[in-house]
């Protein structure tokens, strides 16, 4: 009998392991590798991003900005990626070339920008450095959004509608992983080093991680490199409006989700600034509160996943946003940090399977040839949300503090999960079905 090659097994099981599931078997070699290194990209593409998600906001606050300048950071960075949104849309739809796109603005310049954010306290220092440190993540947000549509776009074709709960049920537990783990070294790596010297340690880190993602995106083979709209759409408002209008089911559902979007944000970016001021919290409790959620992301996304396929995300999506309202509520009693490990790790199931669905729900609705519009469409709608939500917050907090931001985020989150459950309900019955084809091209939707 010949021999058995020992590596080909072990490579089996790790496409396995990444598909979760046989069902990738049957895929040609080429859409089998391009899941591999979608799945790698995502790892390394983790494991980068988790610091400035967690971490920037502190270093902000560690070179001397108030609550009304995060609040201000949180809306800039949100408006400029509204406003690159349909720019990169336009792109793909008059050139193609997704991948490139997506490497260029996302894997390249947007990562390079954390690589200067690590540098500026070498030459700049107090109110200047403040506003450098905004300026440059608001140009961060524009690039990495820039390259959104293109990215939504070849991901769309990258995984097959068949498998894609338990496809990115994989892929998120090991980001989770990745996350997990570098969320703790880093908030650890920071309070020994202190501030602001591990913060920008720790973004450079964040740059060298996330070119590891951009390698692994770049050796994806697009299928259909040149795609693109031989009538590209009009930049107008006017033609964003008739495709809403055009659409009625995607413009209750972009609705629905800005008001979800706009009244998470109005306490979203504080709960980090609330542990520092007023809980005292160090930079290494705050990475555990972060690991806390991490965890419970992990755990739970691959079994939302193959519920997903077998229920359809928006029934599992509608469960998780009437849970939601109560995290928020919950906050207004926090004192220790025992106290918020709990409530992240509650917050952590509800999250990792409402992130999950939703982008499922998201390339599930949205029509294969105007997917880069509609999800930019769709974005744009839901970032001048959170920057609405986060300059409303700022408010809040100067007249009522935080525990006015976060009541009045729960009570937006539960009147925006009433509409959301009335969306799903109208929705037609093979829309939010699994295993079915759901392009949407006259009435199409968008997470």
């Amino acid at each position: 009998m010949p021999k058995q090659n020992p590596f080909r097994n072990i490579n089996q099981r790790l496409q396995l392991f990444i598909a979760s599931g046989e069902w990738a078997l049957a895929l040609p070699q080429e859409s089998r590798r391009n899941l591999s290194r979608y799945w790698f990209d995502g790892l390394f593409a983790a494991a980068s991003d988790t610091i400035p998600i967690n971490y920037l906001t502190l270093y902000l606050l560690a070179v001397g900005a108030n609550s009304s300048q995060v609040g201000l950071f949180s809306s800039l960075t949100s408006l400029a990626a509204a406003a690159s949104l349909l720019p990169g849309a336009l792109l793909v739809e008059r050139y193609g070339h997704r991948k490139e796109i997506t490497v260029l603005f996302g894997g390249i310049m947007a990562r390079v920008a954390l690589l200067f954010l690590a540098l500026l306290p070498l030459g700049f220092s107090g109110q200047v450095l403040i506003w450098a440190v905004i300026l440059l993540s608001t140009v961060r947000s524009a690039l990495g959004n820039l390259a959104f549509p293109a990215w939504m776009s070849i991901t769309g074709d990258i995984v097959p509608l068949e498998g894609r709960g338990r496809y990115f049920g994989s892929r998120n537990f090991v980001m989770g992983i990745s996350a997990l783990v570098m969320t703790y070294l880093v908030g650890e790596f920071i309070t020994r080093i202190g501030s602001p010297h591990g913060y920008q340690i720790s973004l450079a880190l964040a740059f060298v991680v996330g070119m590891f993602s951009t390698w692994s995106f770049s050796r994806i083979k697009d299928q259909q490199p040149e795609r693109h709209i031989h009538s590209p759409m009009l930049v107008s408002l006017p033609e964003i409006w008739k495709d809403l209008r055009a659409s009625p089911i995607f413009l209750s559902f972009c609705f629905a989700s800005a008001l979800w979007n706009f009244s998470i944000n109005i306490a979203g970016p504080f709960f980090n600034v609330h542990m520092v001021q007023d809980l005292k919290f160090t930079a290494a409790m705050v990475g555990i509160t972060a690991v806390s959620t991490s965890i419970t992301k992990m755990l739970i996304q691959p079994q939302v996943g193959k519920l997903s396929d077998r229920w359809g995300p928006g029934k599992v999506q509608v469960v998780c946003m009437f849970l939601m309202p109560s995290l928020p509520l919950a906050w207004i009693f926090i004192t220790q940090l025992w106290q918020v490990v709990l409530l992240n790790i509650f917050g952590g199931v509800l999250w990792g399977a409402f992130e999950l669905v939703s982008f499922n729900f998201l390339l599930q609705l949205t029509p294969d040839t105007q997917r880069a519009r509609y999800s930019a469409i769709f974005q744009i709608i839901v970032t001048l949300a959170l920057a609405g939500g986060a300059a409303l917050g700022a408010s809040i907090i100067y007249w009522w503090g935080y525990s006015g931001i976060f009541l009045t985020s729960a009570i937006g989150r539960a009147i925006s999960a009433l509409f959301f459950v009335r969306l799903v309900r109208n929705l037609p019955k093979h829309v939010d079905s699994a295993g079915q084809s759901a392009a949407m091209v006259d009435s199409a939707e968008s997470l």
